[in-house]
């Protein structure tokens, strides 16, 4: 618990964005689950080439392990999330049950205010 509080008290604006896109996957996936396997091994797919691309693309030095792993992660959530919203009727990433939505907004709410309170205990401290 002591290494989750001290990664909140240094998370970067940035890094807390790419939270709120995971928060918002998860609680698609939630409502759209599929259990298709056609979805999740194209998804795979995918990942594996974009996301290999991705890593040739950046410095050839020391590679952070969780870099690595959202060069793979974030094109295997976006073409899986493609594939459970097509034909359900979304605007670009909205979906159009309000309750799903507010569910998505909530959820990335509370995850920012919890970083809030723990950077401003810190501050405090």
């Amino acid at each position: 618990m002591k290494g989750f509080i001290q990664y909140l008290q240094a998370i970067k604006p940035g890094k807390m964005v790419l939270w709120c896109y995971l928060i918002w996957y998860g609680v698609t996936v939630f409502f759209y689950f599929d259990p298709s396997p056609k979805i999740w091994v194209n998804s795979a797919g995918i990942s594996a080439v974009v996301g290999t691309g991705l890593l040739l693309s950046v410095s050839s030095g020391k590679r952070d392990p969780w870099q690595t792993f959202r060069l793979y992660l974030m094109p295997f959530c976006v073409s899986s999330f493609a594939a459970l919203i097509k034909d359900q009727g979304f605007i670009v990433f909205i979906s159009p049950n309000i309750h799903e939505t507010l569910v998505s907004v909530l959820g990335c709410f509370l995850f920012l205010a919890m970083v809030l309170i723990v950077k401003a205990r810190r501050h405090r401290a």
